[in-house]
């Protein structure tokens, strides 16, 4: 699919990617025409990227492996305001250092999803052209083409005023800041097209209202739809948090699971988005249920982990899943260290509630009154039994989805 001159807008739509684009039939033409440069904006607001910036990656995949040059742009300038989109409150400001750490862990996960170094795909952190800039300056380079009476029109700002709800002049600039950072891109590297989430909208027009009226230029802008579960849940959260991208944050088999548990009803979607199976094949995989289904979700967690954390660490994820509890050596579990001289290793109740993997020991009892826990294999009837002396180490199962390893150390 490196060409260029392929029906790219048909095939993204098919797949679910696009919720809006400011003139989808003149893009379709602009892809056509011959190799474009796009951008995605990235605030580094923490190390590593999750499952909610996945959609977005994967977008820019297809754009790339179709011809086109994706930049990645970091915002190190803005991160420190926050964007103030469809935010109750305003997100804590962070330091640079803290914001330099965050740079180095995100910029990581790039490169497991795109092509990046010369002729290929940029890094570049908006602190390049932000922080030299002066308030006057940018009054009149940006300022003056924005109306205080429209930008008061747009969802993201009209919800925090209605719910009187502080915005402070600092969060209300950032639309402008954004519409700069994409006529920047456009003037340094003729970058024609802005994609985001369904919440960028508004951002992502004013940047195209700039270019077009500041500089005559024509600009594209493309968002996606917002991402949730059949439950209308944001993605991005398990029971035990946010789902990371980067392995030091989420083990490999945790990350897997996480796919490999999902709705029923989300798992035609999520092949279509998250992973590069055909939508033929996706289309066969789902039309039966039962076992077949489960097959495809073991499917979809193989492929998503395998482009996030490596095909080795996939494999290791699924035969870990597969055999948790048949003699094999737990590569890939998910992994809980208890000190020694916090824990006092009497029960399975006391192990499992230290470890935090359960709130209280009755919670404990009613998980094993329901045939739901397993120690090393076996189902536990008295979780108050006491533990095998010295044994340091134990296979727990929680409900048949949740496997953990628990190590003293």
């Amino acid at each position: 699919m490196s060409d260029h001159r392929i029906d790219l807008i048909g095939h993204l739509q098919a797949r679910g990617f696009i919720h809006q684009g400011t003139d989808l039939e003149g893009l379709r033409a602009h892809l056509q025409e011959r190799p474009r440069t796009f951008y995605l904006g990235f605030d580094a607001t923490a190390d590593s990227l999750h499952v909610g910036h996945l959609q977005g990656l994967m977008l820019m995949r297809w754009l790339q492996k179709a011809g086109h040059r994706p930049i990645l742009l970091i915002g190190g300038a803005t991160t420190r305001i926050g964007d103030p989109s469809f935010r109750d409150e305003s997100r804590p400001i962070l330091d640079e250092a803290q914001i330099q750490a965050n740079i180095a862990g995100i910029t990581r996960t790039f490169g497991r999803y795109l092509q990046l170094g010369e002729g290929a795909g940029l890094v570049v952190d908006n602190a390049q052209w932000l922080d030299g800039i002066g308030y006057l300056q940018f009054l009149d380079q940006v300022g003056r083409y924005f109306s205080i009476n429209r930008l008061l029109t747009f969802d993201s700002v009209r919800q925090r005023l209605d719910r009187e709800q502080s915005l402070s002049f600092l969060e209300f600039g950032y639309t402008l800041l954004q519409a700069h950072d994409f006529t920047e891109l456009a003037r340094q590297h003729d970058c024609t097209l802005q994609l985001g989430g369904a919440d960028q909208w508004a951002n992502i027009i004013n940047g195209v209202e700039l270019g077009r009226r500041r500089d005559q230029r024509q600009l594209f802008g493309l968002t996606m739809p917002l991402l949730t579960n059949s439950d209308g849940k944001k993605m991005g959260k398990s029971l035990n948090g946010a789902v990371w991208l980067d392995e030091r944050r989420l083990p490999s088999f945790d990350f897997w699971q996480f796919w490999r548990n999902c709705d029923d009803r989300d798992l035609p979607r999520f092949l279509a988005l998250f992973t590069e199976l055909p939508l033929e094949q996706i289309a066969e995989l789902t039309r039966e249920g039962g076992a077949a289904l489960n097959q495809a979700k073991a499917l979809l967690a193989d492929q998503v982990t395998a482009l996030a954390h490596g095909a080795e660490a996939a494999r290791a994820a699924h035969a870990a899943a597969r055999g948790v509890f048949a003699g094999d050596d737990g590569v890939g579990l998910g992994h809980f260290s208890v000190a020694r001289s916090t824990l006092e290793v009497h029960s399975l109740a006391e192990v499992l509630v230290q470890a935090g993997l359960q709130p209280s020991r009755g919670a404990v009892r009613r998980l094993a009154q329901g045939g739901g826990l397993r120690l090393d294999g076996k189902v536990v009837a008295s979780v108050d039994a006491e533990l095998p002396s010295g044994q340091l180490q134990w296979r727990v199962s929680l409900g048949k989805k949740r496997h953990y390893q628990i190590v003293v150390e």
